[in-house]
């Protein structure tokens, strides 16, 4: 008799279930509730991220065919449409959303040591957004445009690994740069920002906070250059300057001074010019600390091709909201699990393997060993790699 455990038991056992069980408690998820426990919920739609499935219908269809095996694969309850739909739609969404921020803590402490490619003992955050169009008949509350919703997810990921620290779902009106209200701050660490996020009253206010900003500037800014200095041009770097802004409004809301890098992309045969408050680091990092802001797009692209959060297992705000933090659970579960088990396998390899062995009765060590090295045979190369160290 094989007693081995299922492989998504064994990926669900790094969950640390004595703090979710806490977060349920703390929005009394499971009150009055006898059949399908938030636990329940939680353990079907991770099975949906892992194994790929693409709708409610699916997701149990799946889970029936292997009813024998569910009790040991921790799911209690009893799987059907109905119960999954109807808890989707009444356990609170910010059930999964703290049990999420409880697994990035948990990431970003084994990935802090990461090395980002810059001499820089600071945390580095890049600050971005992403639009996920909906129907607007189906998600009537996700406002965008006349006949189309859209649903955005602000997100600042921490480049030490590649983990989000802080993510906020808006409607597709909410303009990105009110989000910026709402950041963590953080002294000392680097925020780095598109011009999109040009606001001088409210990068003034991460600057009282004595954090770092690089944000890329926009060409009707008016200034006074008090101060350049020597670059290195064969770095590509054109100037180093310290400025005043002289707006009537921006030099209120920026009374200090800045320092305006010019620095020219070879590759893209761009100028660009970029705003700090951070005076100490050379020219060639800041402009090196923007370039990986692109790391945010690169996360962008990952979960949207590799997680299910394009198409939504419900049309409230609460389904889609649940559905999204579940993602961003397993997306930091998965980078735990990589990290504790000191794994070389990218990380769409390791999504690929256990969304076909997901019931198999393997050792996790044993599924994966060997296959560091080893590309899917329908790997596509232009296939987005996070955490391939």
């Amino acid at each position: 008799m094989n007693t081995q455990p299922t492989v998504f038991a064994q990926i669900m056992s790094f969950l640390p279930l004595d703090e979710f069980r806490k977060c349920v408690r703390r929005y009394q998820g499971d009150y009055r509730v006898r059949r399908f426990s938030c636990l329940d919920q939680f353990f079907c739609l991770a099975f949906a991220q892992l194994t790929y499935r693409e709708s409610l219908r699916d997701i149990v269809s799946c889970l029936q065919t292997m009813r024998t095996r569910l009790y040991h694969m921790g799911i209690r309850g009893r799987i059907s449409r109905n119960n999954l739909a109807n808890a989707n739609e009444a356990r609170d969404w910010r059930i999964y959303a703290d049990f999420a921020q409880v697994l990035i803590a948990e990431a970003r402490r084994l990935y802090r040591d990461e090395d980002i490619g810059l001499e820089l003992q600071n945390t580095v955050y890049a600050f971005d957004s992403t639009t996920i169009n909906v129907c607007l008949s189906l998600f009537p509350w996700a406002q965008f445009q006349k006949r189309q919703g859209a649903i955005k997810l602000h997100t600042l990921l921490d480049l030490r690994g590649s983990i989000p620290s802080f993510i906020q779902m808006t409607d597709g009106l909410t303009h990105d740069v009110r989000i910026l209200d709402d950041l963590p701050i953080e002294p000392a660490s680097f925020y780095i920002l598109d011009r999109g996020y040009l606001d001088f009253s409210r990068l003034y206010t991460l600057h009282e906070h004595r954090a770092f900003f690089v944000i890329r500037s926009k060409s009707n800014i008016r200034s006074r250059r008090l101060y350049s200095r020597p670059v290195d041009k064969t770095t590509d770097l054109i100037s180093d300057q310290t400025i005043a802004l002289t707006g009537l409004k921006s030099q209120i809301d920026y009374p200090e001074h800045l320092r305006r890098v010019r620095f020219y992309d070879r590759e893209n045969n761009h100028r660009l010019t970029f705003l700090t408050n951070n005076f100490l680091q050379p020219a060639l990092t800041i402009a090196q600390l923007y370039k990986l802001r692109w790391q945010v797009e690169l996360f962008f692209r990952w979960i949207k091709q590799n997680l299910r959060i394009k198409s939504f297992y419900g049309t409230s705000e609460n389904a889609v909201r649940t559905q999204i933090w579940v993602a961003m659970t397993v997306y930091a579960l998965v980078a735990i699990i990589k990290k504790r088990l000191t794994l070389e396998l990218p990380l769409y390899n390791f999504l690929q393997i256990l969304s076909v062995t997901a019931f198999e009765k393997v050792p996790l060590n044993q599924l994966l060993t060997n296959l560091d090295d080893q590309e899917p045979t329908d790997h596509d190369p232009n296939q987005l790699v996070l955490f391939n160290l």
